[in-house]
């Protein structure tokens, strides 16, 4: 989190705060005065807090995300704010499994989602606790409560529809088009990737489960934890319908990728990686039948995830190498 300065009263997000959001929390009248904070996100993500008056907002910005058109940044912000009221009328509103309350969007102020702050420490921290410090117990624990809210917001949102795999691959496709585009991988890696995604096409098993919701971004930097089973989800802006395993892969691949960067070891994880998704099964009826329908299915959305790390900028030219070595045996 980084200080900005004040919101000045002059500026119509003050306004627009003052006197369309705190009403709806009960402060009619308050006359706050916000300091602001930048967050971590992709998108442009504000801290606004008044203290004294024990306000505290979040403003996310959706204009001018690179990559983006206005109308597509639109349509981001208003999927969100949808997705985030849905979820909570379904039950995600009170402990042990939250999503933050949206209490407003508008599009003629640079696009912000503005929605209450929630408290909790990102799963990240949780992960590199266990790296460094050794509090790898913590961290067991925090993954069965993740695998718990992640199994509730599957099951209570399948439907009767089969999945379709065939977004996943072309998905699959733009990552490694991606890849191949900036010189990250090489034509027998390509090749090599194809092939494999051609494979898990004509596997029964990806097409079988029936389609849910999910959160379609669920890395450690988007997860809160609170104490015992407390989990708040954030940045839903890509909920979508597709298989289960497509959230489960992208935790199993993040776990991964940070041990492999942070303990410099590939088989670190795999603990992690197993407990997680054993206690996700563990929701399900007939838990060693879950089971092996979710690892039959979780190499292909790890693999991805591990080539979607990959291709950002940020990451290391040899630790993208070994994300890539890593995806491609994963896949295999």
């Amino acid at each position: 989190m980084h200080y900005v300065g004040h919101l000045s009263r002059s500026d119509p997000l003050y306004g627009y705060l003052r006197h369309d959001i705190l009403p709806q929390l009960g402060m009619n009248g308050v006359v706050p005065e916000f300091r602001v904070h930048r967050l971590r996100g992709s998108n442009q993500v504000y801290l606004y807090e008044d203290r004294e008056a024990g306000i505290r907002l979040v403003g996310k910005f959706f204009q001018g995300v690179a990559h983006r058109s206005a109308e597509a940044a639109s349509r981001r912000m208003r999927a969100e704010y949808r997705n985030l009221r849905y979820l909570r009328s379904i039950g995600f509103s009170g402990f042990p499994h939250y999503v933050a309350r949206p209490l407003g969007c508008n599009a003629g102020l640079d696009l912000v989602l503005v929605e209450e702050f929630c408290e909790g420490r990102l799963l990240a921290d949780f992960i590199l606790g266990a790296i460094r410090d050794g509090t790898r117990d913590v961290l067991f624990q925090k993954l069965g409560a993740l695998a718990w809210f992640l199994a509730t917001l599957h099951n209570r949102t399948a439907d009767d529809s089969r999945v379709d795999f065939g977004p996943e691959c072309a998905y699959f496709d733009r990552i490694t088009a991606q890849l191949t585009s900036g010189g990250r991988i090489g034509h027998n890696e390509v090749r090599a990737l194809y092939q494999r995604r051609d494979r898990w096409r004509a596997r029964g098993c990806v097409w079988e489960d029936r389609q849910v919701l999910v959160h379609g971004d669920a890395t450690p930097s988007n997860i809160l934890l609170g104490d015992g089973p407390w989990v708040i989800a954030i940045d839903l802006e890509q909920m979508k319908r597709a298989d289960r395993v497509f959230d489960v892969g992208r935790v199993a691949g993040e776990l991964k990728h940070f041990f492999m960067q942070y303990a410099g070891d590939r088989w670190a994880a795999e603990p992690f990686i197993g407990h997680f998704l054993w206690e996700y099964a563990g929701h399900f009826p007939d838990r060693d039948a879950a089971f092996r329908s979710i690892t039959a299915r979780v190499p292909f959305y790890m693999g991805l995830n591990l080539l979607r790390i990959a291709r950002n900028d940020w990451i290391a030219v040899e630790h993208r190498g070994r994300l890539v070595d890593e995806a491609l045996k994963t896949l295999a």
